[in-house]
């Protein structure tokens, strides 16, 4: 017995960033959430069957893969949601021009998704589709689930109940800290407000990304 109020005494002194890797300093690398942002929740839904095509679209072996300077926002956004016992979930980042092709033949809806053809955020590595969830994993109530291309699923909450409105709050609050702007059509989906600043110039142009300052 004393020997595990001794290892429980041990681990509770590790930093909470201990056997994490930094994100590297150069903002344009790509780096994996998991190695860097382990305590961040993933559950990649364009991996399961639990999303508009009722199919998987990635492969089971995906991982949740940013820009290296958009995964340092998404740990400040977490460090905001642990104060409040909650923790970031990701449903999705990386997307491969592919998958985003299969997804336009599905939906083919600007409000939605990206047309291939201008480019999506989440093929450059600079978006996120989240939502939060308790210490222990269990999903908060939210407006929608994933992939609800329903007038429910904007990102201006006009339902009546309080823990919905809360909890969307309270996820758009820190992730807006933190660096990321929200989407009219989708209240999962948060993009870096620097996002330009990846995508070649004549790209920036064509996406149809409709960037909504959390703040107005």
């Amino acid at each position: 017995m004393g020997y595990v109020v001794l290892a429980i005494l041990l681990l509770s002194t590790l930093p909470a960033n201990a056997g994490t890797a930094a994100p590297p300093e150069n903002d344009f690398e790509w780096v994996n959430v998991r190695d860097i942002a382990p305590a961040i929740r993933i559950e990649l839904r364009y991996a399961t069957a639990k999303n508009i095509a009722h199919s998987a679209i990635y492969p089971c072996c995906m991982q949740p893969m940013l820009r290296a300077g958009v995964a340092r926002r998404l740990i400040a956004a977490e460090t905001t949601l642990r104060r409040y016992n909650c923790r970031l979930k990701i449903w999705d980042a990386y997307r491969p021009p592919a998958a985003q092709a299969r997804l336009w033949n599905l939906a083919p809806n600007n409000n939605y998704v990206a047309d291939p053809q201008n480019g999506s955020l989440h093929s450059w590595g600079v978006a996120v589709d989240a939502t939060i969830v308790d210490d222990w994993g269990q999903a908060l109530s939210m407006p929608t689930d994933f992939d609800d291309f329903t007038p429910a699923s904007m990102f201006r909450y006009t339902g009546a109940n309080p823990s919905v409105r809360s909890h969307l709050y309270l996820l758009q609050k820190a992730m807006m800290c933190a660096g990321f702007d929200g989407q009219r059509t989708e209240w999962w989906h948060f993009s870096a407000n620097d996002w330009k600043r990846y995508v070649p110039e004549k790209f920036a142009r064509l996406i149809n990304s409709v960037v909504l300052p959390i703040n107005e």
